[in-house]
């Protein structure tokens, strides 16, 4: 470490400390040259975890954006805000997990595990989802979807 005092690269830590839950370590150091004290810090710096548009720009994951999403699907449905926000965990750590190598996903592979669970929970909050995320441009698109889904609940 070089000392911000005289730029010499020769130093002894004196103390460490653990920080922050474990996150980050200061150290006091002094330097043996010129003898001045100073502190440095240390933190883990992880890749962010992205995620993969549909024209290929990549951005980083944004919980909120999925927190809103999930919200206004399942906007005046009869589902517990413990229930929503179980909801966004499961879909964020099934994200994560997925991606774990790559530290990415593709907008097609989270939207597909926002509906898989928005299924289990309530097909109105599905269909809403769906209208939006599968860009419906016609009723019969609309129609087409409601009716897969009536094929699923009867089998």
């Amino acid at each position: 470490m070089r000392c911000p005092y005289c730029g010499s690269f020769d130093d002894k830590v004196l103390e460490s400390r653990t920080m922050a839950g474990g996150e980050s370590i200061r150290r006091r150091r002094e330097c043996l040259s010129c003898s001045y004290r100073f502190t440095s810090y240390e933190h883990i710096e992880e890749k962010p975890f992205m995620v993969i548009k549909r024209d290929n720009r990549r951005q980083p994951f944004d919980r909120h954006k999925l927190e809103k999403g999930i919200e206004r699907a399942l906007e005046k449905r009869p589902i517990s805000t413990a229930t929503k926000e179980s909801i966004i965990n499961e879909i964020e750590d099934h994200a994560v997990m997925h991606g774990r190598t790559t530290r990415e996903i593709s907008t097609n592979e989270l939207g597909e595990l926002v509906l898989e669970k928005l299924y289990e929970v309530d097909k109105v909050a599905y269909i809403r989802f769906a209208s939006v995320y599968k860009h419906f441009e016609s009723l019969e698109e609309f129609i087409e979807e409601v009716n897969k889904l009536e094929g699923k609940n009867g089998q």
